[in-house]
């Protein structure tokens, strides 16, 4: 979905050569990942269990956890599929 009010242009730090010309050239143009392509999410269950297991066993009402994956391009190139295949429950400190 599209939400201008929260689009942020590219900026880069400050240096003391640029490798190309800073000056905007044509016309704004929104990006997105889901602007050109079909995304797609797989998800293992093995990854799903342990994620749920974790989070039945801590006492907490909230935690944090990463879920790690890869992402790819299909093959005709009109979608994307987000695999994630692993579950890291992080740190405390």
């Amino acid at each position: 979905r599209f939400v201008p009010k929260r689009m942020v242009p590219f900026s880069f730090p400050l240096s003391k050569c640029a490798l190309w010309d800073p000056v905007p050239m044509g016309d704004v143009i929104g990006t997105h990942i889901t602007y050109y392509r079909n995304p797609k999410i797989c998800l293992v269950e093995k990854t799903l269990r342990l994620a749920y297991r974790h989070a039945k066993q801590n006492e907490k009402k909230s935690f944090s956890c990463f879920l790690l994956g890869t992402l790819a391009v299909d093959e005709d190139g009109e979608g994307i599929t987000l695999t994630v295949d692993r579950f890291d429950p992080g740190r405390e400190v």
